[in-house]
């Protein structure tokens, strides 16, 4: 009953239920009013944000070779840490709508092709300079360079000119995209001085933390920034520390003997144990993240379509979603965009067909075994998905053989550089950005080499087709294309599974990314 209670009590708090529908509650439950009242006022009292102290997360995602600079943020600890000290022109909010952040508005000509970005007055950076229209143009200059190797080149292409004009910044694009704020939303375009032309990797940009550590694959630290231009709205504890804790069970142990307040990657073979801990909370979230196979379709023997086919059909979806996620997500379909996005349409479900797959197989030429790479840190599960698939080709008569890599240098030696591999995808904020990131053919992280000139030509033309229905017609094409043509196995979409320990309150769900799209340590705090 008082567990009960305290539940409802905290819903009250977050304004997601009525006093007098908890008084009412609390009365069929056979409570006193002065006992419910006193509970209420506890809830309140905790909902108001705790000040000071350390807030510590130990997190997947970290390597001995990652760096500050934000263009090549590639794994969870930098996305998590960038979060603390990078500040964004706007990001996204719970609902996939836009907050404005640097930028205080961003408007469009009728043609969608010239954007204005009205830049905040008086925002300080990290190094006592203020922030400024030339700092803006300066990072999307530096991100859209592709000798910068950015992972946000890809949506920045379209960019044909950058002028700042008084305190604002008129961006005029080569073809229409009605998109175009949200792009300014990528994780990657941290705002810095000079664009980060002089130093990336120092770790100055406007965020609420400060950075004092950086130990790559190790530690990361933060102090609050007295100057935070949003004052106490994020950043409550004065510290901030994110532990790097590649192992699972690790982890685990961490936050439940409170050497850290909270985790990402729970996984879900191992959810409902966690829930057993005391005092911890389970924060999952359904979004756009998924889980892929990703081949290199200019690399033998995926430079075959009959062969990548044979690979998809050969693959038992429901069978990895039963048994890697746990429920935990949902069936993917070899391209990368699910209900989460708007203007989804649905396409034919691809079966496990090990019939058929041995026919396309067959028709490959090939013969022999295929490297398929994985690792720990790829996805949760990830090995044991690998050997399931390796069972499931094996009705197909097709060879699957395993390399386990080391969890340290794969996403810089391995992701991206080998051609048969598991990874993970955060999702984006639309279709056209995660096409443009990922699938266009110029794209630096476009890890299947999938390079289609007609698909390039959909995306700019679908990027500019302000009327929604044809837009959603031309999204169902690239979906079918990719499904049918790409490299890109899709087993299934992941919810974002993460955990905090006693008395953390702030916690917000969001489906954009993990860890309350990246701002848990700068959102949440530790209630006395």
């Amino acid at each position: 009953m008082s567990s009960e209670l305290e539940y409802l009590s905290h819903r009250v708090a977050a304004g997601r239920l009525t006093r007098r529908d908890f008084l009412g509650r609390a009365a069929a439950l056979g409570v006193a009013a002065t006992v419910a009242n006193s509970m209420l006022a506890n809830a309140v009292m905790a909902a108001e944000p705790v000040k000071g102290g350390t807030l510590k997360a130990g997190l997947q995602g970290g390597e001995s070779t990652n760096v500050l600079d934000p263009a090549l943020n590639l794994s969870q600890v930098n996305f998590n840490f960038g979060k603390c000290w990078g500040e964004l022109l706007v990001e996204l909010k719970p609902d996939g709508s836009l907050e404005q952040r640097i930028a205080e508005s961003i408007e469009s000509a009728p043609d969608a092709k010239t954007w204005t970005m009205k830049i905040r007055k008086d925002i300080e950076f990290h190094n006592g300079k203020t922030v400024t229209p030339d700092d803006v143009v300066a990072t999307i200059e530096r991100h859209s360079d592709k000798k910068s190797k950015s992972a946000a080149l890809g949506i920045l292409q379209g960019i044909d000119t950058m002028k700042v004009n008084g305190d604002e910044v008129v961006v005029t694009l080569k073809d229409a995209n009605a998109d175009f704020p949200y792009l300014m939303a990528d994780y990657h375009l941290v705002i810095q001085p000079n664009g980060g032309k002089d130093d990336p990797n120092a770790g100055i940009s406007a965020g609420p933390y400060k950075v004092t550590a950086n130990e790559p694959g190790v530690r990361y630290g933060g102090e609050k920034f007295k100057n935070y231009w949003q004052g106490d709205k994020l950043g409550h504890a004065a510290q901030v520390e994110i532990v790097v804790i590649n192992d699972a069970t690790a982890r685990t142990a961490a936050l439940q003997s409170g050497q850290v307040q909270m985790i990402n990657r729970v996984e879900p073979k191992i959810v409902d144990l966690v829930k057993r801990i005391a005092g911890v909370t389970i924060r999952n979230v359904a979004g756009k993240g998924f889980y892929p196979f990703n081949m290199f379709c200019d690399t033998a023997p995926f430079d075959s379509n009959d062969l990548r086919m044979a690979l998809k059909l050969a693959m038992d979806r429901d069978e990895l979603l039963e048994k890697i996620l746990r429920g935990y997500g949902s069936v993917g379909n070899d391209f990368p965009i699910n209900e989460s996005y708007p203007l989804f349409t649905a396409l034919e479900q691809r079966k496990f067909d090990p019939e058929k797959a041995a026919e396309y197989y067959k028709k490959s030429g090939h013969s022999g075994s295929i490297l398929l790479r994985t690792s720990d840190v790829a996805f949760p599960g990830a090995v044991d998905a690998a050997a399931l698939y390796q069972q499931s080709c094996a009705k197909a008569g097709i060879k699957i053989e395993i390399k386990r890599e080391p969890g340290d240098g794969y996403w810089s030696q391995v992701w991206n550089k080998k051609p048969f591999s598991e990874s993970y995808w955060g999702g984006r904020a639309t279709q056209d950005q995660m096409y443009s990131t990922a699938y266009v053919s110029s794209a630096d992280w476009n890890d299947t080499r999938w390079k289609r000139p007609e698909f390039d030509k959909m995306v700019i033309a679908a990027r500019g087709e302000l009327d929604q229905e044809k837009r959603k017609k031309m999204y169902a094409d690239m979906g079918m294309m990719m499904r049918d043509e790409g490299g890109l196995i899709v087993p299934f979409f992941n919810q974002y599974i993460d955990a905090t320990g006693k008395n953390v309150e702030g916690w917000v769900n969001n489906p954009s990314q993990e860890m309350c799209n990246g701002y848990a340590l700068a959102l949440c705090w530790v209630a006395a």
